[in-house]
């Protein structure tokens, strides 16, 4: 029985028989996502005594601008997961094109593909406001001995065998699941270690906060401004209070514990929305669905949608469970 306080190791090794192909491999995977967040949270919080924050001076795939921290974390990141003896590929937010790992190595038996935002929301960094690791594992869909492929990549949410994010605010927390609920880990700096501190965790089934931009309201579709004439109409338990922090990350994570709904949608700026399906959407929609909560498009379930690009962007609703069933109801008329 899991239990508060259990290191991250004793959970894994407690709990693998859930994992539905065990034989180390999800130890493994955790353990390298952990060690590269240890290294990242160790940067993060040098952030203003050392040159680490601020533009890069280079654009990503997104044609978003680079922040230094964004790049170190990129690095991190892969360098962890290409030494572990596992990853046969990796996608990130950073790189143009899907990593493939291990391809001249015609023996090598690596089985799982993962997909990363490696530092979501780092342009919050320079203002000492939360900032976020998102990752997502899949089993490959290739032959395992062949290079992987765009195939392996371009899978729906629902075939996650795992999924998470890593949280750098007050205190730096990793929280995963493998389908089989969700469960928190926070960090004791002391000893770079790991405890369980929030065991199954769960969304409230409605909540009183709604995170979106609204300074994109004049952008928004009808239903989405219908949607938040209800949030601040004063009506029951109304009106919703607005929590918006501009961090996927920390919006999601703050939703989870008191109950809320975050909402990216499209808008005449951004006709798929801005956040990318396969390392963002995916993991969320994952999270939530293991926590009692719905991720959806505003009409589709996000883990049924067929990916077709790499970086492919959709419209994101995601929360408490009745908040998203309502924002949905608008959208539909």
């Amino acid at each position: 029985m899991s239990k508060k306080n259990q290191t991250l190791g004793e959970f894994i090794i407690e709990n693998q028989t859930e994992f539905k192909y065990s034989s180390g491999e999800l130890s493994k995977l955790i353990n390298a996502i952990r060690l590269a967040a240890k290294v990242v949270n160790h940067e993060v919080n040098k952030a203003g005594l050392v040159d680490i924050i601020g533009a890069a001076g280079d654009t990503n795939v997104q044609g978003e601008d680079q922040q230094k921290l964004d790049v170190l974390a990129n690095e991190k990141f892969i360098q962890t997961l290409t030494k572990r003896e596992i990853v046969c590929g990796i996608a990130s937010e950073e790189e143009d094109d899907f990593i493939s790992i291990n391809s001249q190595d015609e023996n090598h038996q690596n089985k799982y593909i993962v997909l990363i935002d490696p530092l979501d929301g780092s342009s919050n960094i320079d203002v000492n406001v939360s900032v976020g690791t998102i990752f997502s594992i899949y089993r490959r869909v290739t032959p395992v001995g062949t290079p992987v492929t765009l195939q392996d990549f371009l899978q729906p949410g629902r075939n996650q065998v795992a999924a998470g994010y890593v949280i750098y605010g007050t205190s730096t927390m990793l929280v995963y699941t493998t389908g089989h609920g969700v469960n928190g880990f926070t960090l004791n700096p002391a000893i770079g270690t790991f405890y369980l501190s929030h065991p199954n965790m769960e969304f409230p089934e409605t909540g009183k906060i709604y995170s979106i931009n609204e300074g994109n309201y004049n952008h928004f579709p009808q239903g989405v401004k219908d949607y938040l004439k209800y949030c601040q109409k004063e009506e029951g338990d109304r009106p919703y209070t607005s929590r918006y922090i501009g961090s996927l990350v920390s919006d999601f994570h703050r939703n989870m514990i008191k109950g809320g709904i975050y909402i990216y949608p499209k808008s005449s700026m951004a006709s798929n929305g801005k956040l990318r399906l396969l390392y963002e959407c995916n993991p969320m929609a994952f999270l939530a669905e293991q926590a009692n909560a719905k991720a959806s498009d505003g009409f589709t379930r996000i883990l049924d949608i067929e990916p077709t690009e790499l970086h492919q962007r959709v419209p994101f609703f995601c929360g408490s469970r009745k908040m998203v069933e309502k924002a949905e109801e608008f959208m539909s008329k």
